[in-house]
């Protein structure tokens, strides 16, 4: 048995979802970029351990762009200048702030949000279509590549139109001990940042 079809088979869609939930805030309101930095490598080492395909190179220009498009507006004190172009403090800390935190986003989604999700009611049901059909997009992304990236796109758009999403509603895993034991010590070490916070 591979890490993928472990994990698969220790957890639940939904615990695994609400983990995620649980996890969220302690990114999204963690005001330190060197902690979110640090949440990101944690997130991707899940992935990985988890089984989940990750890229390095689209998710480095993921950041990499997201750092340039916050440098156009400068403020701050100025690092240095190339020409007219000046790169400050605060686009530069901003940028790294944004990019990492939707990066790490992404993988959180990767790890917590799988194929076999369903949530109860009318609402639930829309919303777990959807993450379901973002799951499955993250984790083919890598298929996205080439000298036509948006004739990748467009067939890759085509092939989820045309094929149903495989969920099985029947038999769903249920989380094992050892798999709430792992989920509440991943909660913990998300966390983990906010010890320092709470020490100010």
């Amino acid at each position: 048995m591979n890490r993928k079809d472990f994990f698969y088979s220790c957890f639940s869609a939904r615990v695994l979802f609400i983990t995620g939930l649980l996890i969220m805030p302690a990114l999204l309101f963690n005001p330190f970029t060197e902690y979110r930095i640090v949440q990101f490598l944690f997130f991707w080492f899940l992935a990985f351990i988890f089984g989940k395909k990750t890229n390095p190179f689209i998710t480095i220009l993921i950041i990499t762009f997201i750092i340039l498009f916050n440098l156009i507006i400068p403020y701050g004190r100025v690092i240095f200048s190339i020409g007219v172009f000046k790169i400050t403090s605060g686009s530069l800390t901003a940028g790294i702030h944004r990019a990492f935190t939707l990066a790490a986003l992404v993988l959180l989604s990767k790890v917590t949000v799988r194929e076999d999700l369903k949530l109860p009611g009318v609402f639930g049901e829309i919303l777990g279509e959807s993450l379901r059909m973002f799951s499955v997009l993250i984790d083919r992304k890598y298929r996205i590549i080439g000298k036509n990236i948006f004739m990748e796109m467009d067939n890759l758009m085509l092939e989820l139109s045309e094929k149903d999403i495989l969920v099985n509603h029947e038999n769903p895993n249920k989380t094992k001990p050892i798999g709430y034991i792992i989920l509440i010590l991943i909660v913990i070490l998300s966390w983990t940042p906010w010890i320092k916070l709470i020490s100010f």
